[in-house]
C-alpha cells in the first residue's frame, strides 16, 4: 500500500506499519510500498503495538506514524563503535 493509500483510508490516526519495499537517498529512508498492522488513536498504545512486534518479528522493518504526514521518511543514522566493549 502506498502512503496515500494508508493517509486516505486511516485519516488522523497512529498506524504501526511494516516497510515491503524502501529507498534511501542522502541519508533519508522513503517508505515507498507498506503494510499497514494496526492503527491507533494514542501514542503510548503505538509504541507498545510496536514493542511486542518487533520482539516478536526483530527482522522486520517496522514504523509508527501519524497520518497528518504528507511523506513517511525516516532519517537514517549508523552507529560506528564498540558498543562499550573494552578491547585490550
Amino acid at each position: 500500500m502506498e502512503w496515500n493509500d494508508v493517509r486516505e483510508q486511516f485519516p488522523s490516526k497512529l498506524v504501526l506499519v511494516e516497510a515491503l519495499s524502501t529507498t534511501s537517498k542522502d541519508n533519508i529512508r522513503t517508505l515507498d510500498n507498506m503494510s499497514v498492522i494496526s492503527t491507533f488513536d494514542d501514542n503510548m498504545e503505538a509504541w507498545k503495538a510496536y514493542k511486542k512486534t518487533h520482539l516478536k518479528n526483530p527482522e522486520k522493518e517496522l514504523y509508527v506514524f501519524h497520518t497528518s504526514k504528507e511523506q513517511p521518511e525516516v532519517i537514517e543514522k549508523y552507529f560506528i563503535g564498540s558498543r562499550g566493549r573494552k578491547w585490550s
